[in-house]
């Protein structure tokens, strides 16, 4: 068995402030305040100030002087530009992986399962959960380290949540598409690395 993952103390503030965006305990334009958060959880300003800056280099809050960190009011246009970079990322991490997922599908075959409860539940965290650790074991069996610490830093669950949560961006099924992904790995598709650039371009918000 894998050992559990650790996460830092920043990476915890940061999930429990992308959390509360998400959820909209921070609306679009409302300030968050520093000092409120370290109190709330009970840590120093340090880390907090750490995980604000963080999110503010994914461009998900954003600060001015004497006015505080902001949540960035985002639209359409702004969750769309992150989509082809992230296609462009995994149209190269399938190519790397098809020999791998040809071989052994494991790894996304559980998330394509998931995805299938999720869509009968219209359970939306769930579908952000395993449509985003679906495309995660993508880009990592590519086993090329700067691509996954690439695909990583674009903050995808993030992106991915506020296309579904805010902008009510939908696929007429998830589990549907994942497992079309994951049938043409299987079947050593040669257009593998197009079919993947095209299902993650299929997935941007429809401009409003």
């Amino acid at each position: 068995m894998a050992p559990p993952v650790v996460h830092s103390l920043r990476e915890q503030i940061r999930e429990h402030i992308v959390e509360g965006i998400i959820r909209g305990r921070w609306q679009p334009g409302e300030r968050i305040v520093e000092r409120r958060i370290a109190v709330e959880l009970e840590v120093s300003q340090t880390p907090v100030r750490e995980a604000l800056r963080e999110l503010e280099a994914l461009r998900l809050i954003e600060s001015a002087p004497n006015k505080g960190v902001r949540v960035r009011e985002l639209s359409a246009a702004d969750l769309e530009e992150i989509y082809p970079v992230r296609a462009g990322l995994e149209q190269m991490a399938a190519e790397l992986a098809a020999p791998l997922l040809a071989e052994d599908p494991s790894r996304l075959a559980p998330h394509v399962t998931a995805l299938y409860d999720a869509d009968r539940a219209a359970d939306g965290e769930a579908q952000v959960r395993h449509t985003v650790g679906f495309h995660r074991e993508l880009v990592r069996a590519s086993g090329n380290s700067v691509l996954l610490h690439t695909w990583e830093s674009l903050g995808i669950e993030v992106w991915t949540a506020l296309s579904i949560r805010w902008l009510g961006t939908v696929q007429q099924s998830y589990a549907e598409e994942h497992e079309a992904v994951l049938l043409a790995f299987q079947r050593r598709d040669p257009r593998i690395g197009e079919l993947v650039k095209a299902h993650v371009l299929g997935c941007a918000p429809a401009p409003r």
